[in-house]
């Protein structure tokens, strides 16, 4: 932050707290539309993709871009709303495919595998750090030297990326819901038609019906 002119103390704690706040504004927005829709493969390739573009002006050392203050803030909230959501998204995933798993025991796994992936990077990431590389080598107005732990941070994007393309499991959980939703469905149906034929009173609960069939 401090090398694209962000240098104040309270600036910089402003700009944390706004990438908090956008991890949560991005789980709000994104995870609500995946618990509508069941779209988790559509949605974790697309905040893959935006991460790896949000990051890499974060790491640009000599470009004009890398020295602007607001482009520098609006990528970081930018990479809140993407990235943030990553991981509760594929949690419920997760849960949704290997149902019906212990779903404590899912999530233990993939949070434990999480943070010992991420505890493994810090290290290779800090050294990283230390080595510069161009960006678009001889082309005007583009060339620029970027820091070697963004150009890891992308590496990691895309190879994620590329690997959850990949991805076809069914939503062994989500099946099960829709099956008992139609099932209910059948039943409310037999009993208004019951109701109709004067077999059953108005006040005959889907309750008896089943019980009836049974």
């Amino acid at each position: 932050m401090e090398r694209g002119g962000v240098t104040g103390q309270f600036q910089i704690d402003l700009a944390g707290a706004g990438f908090e706040l956008a991890i949560v504004a991005g789980g709000i927005i994104l995870g609500g539309y995946v618990d509508e829709t069941k779209e988790y493969k559509k949605v974790t390739m697309f905040c893959l993709a935006t991460t790896a573009l949000l990051v890499l002006p974060l790491g640009l050392t000599d470009h004009s871009l890398g020295r602007e203050p607001l482009l520098l803030v609006l990528a970081l909230l930018g990479l809140g709303i993407a990235a943030g959501p990553i991981q509760p998204i594929n949690a419920e995933l997760a849960v949704d495919v290997t149902y019906p798993g212990d779903e404590t025991a899912v999530e233990s796994v993939q949070q434990i595998g999480g943070n010992l992936i991420s505890a493994l990077l810090i290290p290779i990431a800090e050294a990283a750090s230390e080595n510069d590389y161009t960006l678009l080598p001889g082309v005007p107005g583009l060339e620029s030297d970027i820091r070697g732990d963004v150009v890891l941070l992308i590496a990691v994007a895309f190879v994620t990326l590329a690997y959850f393309s990949g991805f076809d499991a069914p939503l062994a959980r989500t099946i099960a819901d829709e099956s008992t939703d139609d099932q209910v469905l059948d039943v409310s149906v037999i009993e208004e038609q019951k109701q109709e034929e004067g077999v059953l009173p108005e006040t005959t609960s889907a309750a008896v019906v089943t019980a009836e069939q049974q």
